[in-house]
């Protein structure tokens, strides 16, 4: 019988040795890779298909969150995290666990247990724990200062004052930035919530903008405004959305 292949990502060398020191007790268990940032998960995710991942939350570059969004089909994953328990109690019931960082030898070992009952079950493995969580993560308030997008297997991170405007694309966004065009799933509802509210403003239900790139609105046709950006785009305000201008501006 094959191994079980785990892949442990934490910028902590000595955060990981600990994870491989416990795992030595699983011989169902294999340390197939390790991690110190984001970046280099992906691209081992990728190629190495790990059944089972040790995250960390707080890595530098991006964090354990924003890594987590850029998975389209993650496997189960036990997070390891510095967070005091207040704060991670939100994500306990839809992460297959989390391992309060110092954890005991029997607090790792009642954490993998519950994640082979659910690899062994064939009829549940699925991510719907990892996107509940996925979905309370963007529930929870907060203004952002980035946005990190995939490119294939790069990884492209976007400072929300680069964003020229966010438009809807079906079920993703394309945030058109400085940087690039790049396609993102997430909401736009998301976004207008996230975004700080004085450096963005939604013009239509297709469309939030930043607003230190208008240059004008103008008038198109009777009853139609387009707003004109310093890229050269030119977006359709809604009604509403010329309203929240005409205030704003």
């Amino acid at each position: 019988m094959s191994k079980i292949k785990v892949l442990i990502i934490d910028d902590e060398p000595p955060a990981r040795d600990l994870v491989k020191h416990y795992l030595k007790d699983f011989p169902a268990l294999e340390t197939a890779g390790e991690c110190e940032n984001g970046f280099e998960a992906l691209k081992a995710i990728q190629e190495l298909k790990p059944q089972l991942i040790f995250l960390d939350i707080q890595m530098p570059k991006i964090n354990g969150f924003e890594l987590l969004e850029l998975l389209t089909d993650p496997p189960p994953i036990i997070f390891t995290t510095a967070y005091d328990e207040f704060a991670i109690r939100a994500f306990e019931m839809n992460a297959v666990d989390y391992l309060l960082k110092p954890f005991s030898a029997s607090r790792f070992r009642q954490a993998v247990e519950r994640a082979l009952l659910r690899i062994e079950d064939k009829g549940d493995l699925t991510t719907k724990p990892v996107t509940d969580l996925k979905r309370q993560f963007e529930e929870t308030p907060g203004e952002i200062d980035r946005v990190v997008a995939r490119l294939g297997s790069r990884i492209v991170v976007i400072p929300v004052d680069t964003i020229y405007y966010i438009e809807a694309q079906d079920d993703y966004v394309m945030i058109c930035s400085s940087l690039g065009n790049h396609l993102k799933e997430k909401t736009m509802k998301y976004f207008e919530s996230h975004l700080p509210r004085n450096g963005f403003i939604r013009i239509h239900r297709s469309h939030i903008v930043n607003i230190s790139q208008i240059v004008s609105v103008d008038l198109y046709g009777k009853d139609t405004h387009l707003v004109v950006l310093k890229s050269g785009a030119r977006l359709k305000a809604s009604a509403e959305g010329y309203k929240r201008l005409r205030e704003l501006l």
